[in-house]
């Protein structure tokens, strides 16, 4: 008699509340740190978002595991032109740094983050149009 092995099935996962969770706590933070005097207090409330994308994180790579074989090409397909375009515009904006002085107010960190989040929507736009 063969026993076979069973796998627990892994919960199902809710990435999108992750996400808005993440996106009303890290507006939140940024109204509130305007306000905020000590430094200390200043960090806490920065690093308040990161526990909702670590759970974000956590249910979409759940969930990525629970897709079927084209999905999961989609989404790897996805993320392969999202780095690259990640990459160039990190290494674009270094150079022209060393050019000539960019303004924090317009190219910090704070602001090119959302570019990654585009790269990625168009590498999964690119990669859905290629396996319809």
């Amino acid at each position: 008699m063969t026993e076979t092995a069973v796998s627990p099935a892994l919960p199902r996962t809710n990435p999108r509340l992750a996400l808005i969770t993440w996106g009303a706590l890290y507006f939140a933070a940024r109204a509130v740190l305007e306000s905020a005097e000590t430094p200390w207090v200043r960090v806490a409330i920065s690093l308040a978002p990161l526990p909702a994308f670590i759970w974000f994180l956590r249910d979409f790579i759940r969930g990525l595991r629970g897709l079927d074989e084209l999905e999961r090409r989609i989404q790897l397909e996805a993320l392969a032109v999202a780095f690259p375009l990640t990459m160039v515009l990190i290494m674009t904006l270094g150079l022209v740094q060393v050019a000539i002085p960019l303004s924090l107010d317009d190219w910090s960190y704070r602001h090119i983050w959302p570019f990654l989040f585009v790269f990625y929507l168009a590498g999964l736009t690119l990669a859905r149009r290629r396996y319809q």
